[in-house]
């Protein structure tokens, strides 16, 4: 059994799918594990490390996955084969785990298909106490909610905690979190921890408690009678356009005393749904600062710029990096490659050491996008079998964060 690790290629990607702490545990479970040279360096992992650890270093991307049985990767290949990032290389029958992008980016699963790769999407997982350990957007949101508010306080002329000296107080920092999602409540478990004054809002009514108990105030307009603002599954959901108004006008009132603001707000293979407008931006103080994590699927601000970090006419910065758990390279590979680590070993007998899935396993059954040249996920089939589209998120990606940075064809 072969496992490849090839070096990630996309725009701003700086994470790598493997570690050689999840290498060691690869090959006591019978892999040989082969990782291109230069795989980990943006995540200052060196190639003598993945060598200590026990896997082959190899020098090319085509001799990294010759008679690969599984690839592991962050972002999912491109489906040209023109590029060095694409499909071509990849043997038919591998089974490939990534981040997919599969509502966004439809005709990359199309391709897999075409090239009778199984392909698992490690953002479909169900929401299942068994896959907990497997949630890559759970590990990869979190990093973006405490990168968020490190990047707004860095770009914020003013002190985040109150300070008092002999020559006067300094009051503490405003933070507004929209979306208390995973990303939204490691936003403000950290700026309650920079000693800012927290305020955050949500669609679901749920989040009141989930906010309050970091400390932080809860801003929302309550709901059309008997509707939770979420879905069975527990993500936020798109609201009615009445809700969206009451909302607005709440907003509106809450951020123009606000010194930053954060927005999370994202929806599966869709635009991002514009939070912060026109008028918001214009009441906002000068010196004022926004990150807006959903840049990368358009923005949550009306006056994003993705990929850019921009002034607005009246002095308010609005920052839209992309893929900000990249941007904490070393932890967000850490976290990632344990969880891609713990997927894996759903397909293998530990013991026996071989490959043995179980197709009819919920998990399996609910990440994998093709199969057998064909595509077999239910919300991608045609439309008379096809589930229900996913909800709104809160989160990255995203998206991913678990975030697909590819940022110009897709976003986060």
């Amino acid at each position: 059994m072969k496992i490849a690790i090839a070096k990630e290629r996309r725009p701003h990607e700086r994470r790598v799918a493997a570690t050689p702490d999840t290498i060691k545990r690869y090959l006591q479970w019978g892999f040989d594990v082969a990782v291109e040279s230069g795989a980990g360096e943006a995540a200052s992992i060196s190639d003598d490390a993945y060598r200590d650890a026990g896997a082959t270093v190899a020098s090319s991307r085509a001799e990294v996955f010759a008679n690969a049985d599984i690839v592991l990767k962050v972002q999912r290949p491109l489906a040209q084969g023109a590029d060095d990032d694409g499909l071509s290389d990849i043997p038919a029958g591998a089974y490939l785990i990534a981040l997919h992008n599969p509502y966004g980016d439809r005709d990359g699963v199309d391709a897999y298909a075409k090239h009778n790769i199984v392909a698992f999407s490690m953002e479909m997982l169900p929401r299942i106490s068994r896959a907990q350990s497997m949630d890559v957007l759970s590990s990869q949101s979190n990093l973006t909610g405490y990168k968020a508010v490190i990047d707004g306080a860095a770009n914020y002329s003013k002190a985040m905690p109150m300070l008092m000296t002999a020559a006067g107080r300094i009051n503490p920092a405003k933070v507004f979190v929209m979306g208390a999602g995973v990303a939204g409540l490691q936003a403000i478990a950290t700026a309650r921890r920079l000693g800012a004054i927290v305020s955050a809002t949500d669609v679901r009514a749920a989040s009141r408690e989930e906010v309050q108990s970091l400390g932080a105030s809860f801003i929302m307009v309550e709901a059309d009678e008997g509707d939770t603002g979420q879905t069975a599954g527990g993500y936020a959901k798109e609201m009615s356009d009445d809700y969206k108004r009451r909302q607005a006008e709440l907003i509106a009132d809450h951020i123009k005393e606000q010194d930053i603001v954060i927005t999370t707000a994202l929806i599966p293979g869709r635009a991002a749904p514009i939070l912060v407008n026109d008028d918001m931006i214009a009441s906002m103080k000068p010196g004022s600062v926004i990150v807006d994590i959903a840049a990368e699927q358009g923005g949550n601000v009306s006056q994003t710029k993705p990929g850019e970090i921009s002034v607005t006419g009246n002095g308010v910065k609005i920052l839209a990096e992309y893929n900000l758990p990249s941007r904490l390279a070393t932890d967000s590979s850490a976290l990632y490659s344990r969880n891609l680590m713990n997927f894996v070993e759903l397909l293998v007998n530990t013991e026996d050491k071989k490959l043995e899935i179980d197709w009819e396993d919920e998990i399996i059954v609910g990440t994998c996008l093709t199969r057998d040249g064909k595509v077999v996920h239910a919300a991608l089939l045609p439309e008379e079998e096809k589930a229900p589209e996913p909800a709104a998120t809160e989160d990255v990606a995203a998206d991913d964060g678990a975030s697909d940075t590819d940022s110009t064809e897709k976003g986060a």
